[in-house]
């Protein structure tokens, strides 16, 4: 599997400790057919550090549209934090193209004390070949916990995300 590498800029109404640009890379290792090991590092540009290191091992359910997983991830340098997370996909379309996803990730500290939840569900419709060449996936969603709207809007290689309270980042995939 190829690295997955990403340049991601937060606006400036983000949390200041997070917005700026970064640099984020991502690899994917089969463990076995439904398995895999994932490994993330993120480069903050403006500190030259890493500002998050994670691996994660995901076990996918394709009968079930599901996949769920387990792992361990170091943020801004010393923020040690255990990883669940987990989602399900329910398509309205025989082809998958229009859907609900319902997901949700906990992160705990080195004592297994919850830190921080999240919960989300969310509209996708991905339109294939908008135009020649051009695919676009949208996706309205509400975030759980935060009580907070949100949307996506990706074109083949960029990703807008914005929220209700003003945030917002974009990604280009490399």
């Amino acid at each position: 599997m190829v690295m997955e590498t990403s340049l991601r800029l937060r606006g400036a109404d983000s949390t200041p400790s997070q917005h700026g640009l970064r640099i984020h890379a991502k690899q994917k290792l089969p463990l076995a057919s439904n398995a895999l090991l994932q490994a993330h590092a993120e480069i903050d540009t403006s500190t030259r550090k890493p500002s998050h290191l994670a691996l994660l091992a995901r076990h996918f359910f394709p009968q079930l549209s599901a996949n769920v997983g387990a792992g361990v991830q170091l943020e801004r340098g010393n923020i040690f934090r255990y990883s669940l997370r987990g989602k399900k996909a329910v398509s309205f379309t025989s082809d998958g193209l229009l859907g609900l996803n319902i997901k949700g990730r906990l992160l705990a500290d080195k004592d297994f004390q919850p830190r921080n939840k999240s919960g989300a569900v969310e509209l996708a419709w991905t339109i294939l070949d908008f135009r020649k060449g051009q695919d676009v996936r949208l996706k309205a969603g509400y975030e759980l916990y935060r009580k907070m709207p949100y949307f996506q809007l990706r074109e083949n290689n960029w990703t807008l995300n914005g929220y209700m309270d003003g945030k917002w980042d974009v990604r280009f995939d490399m």
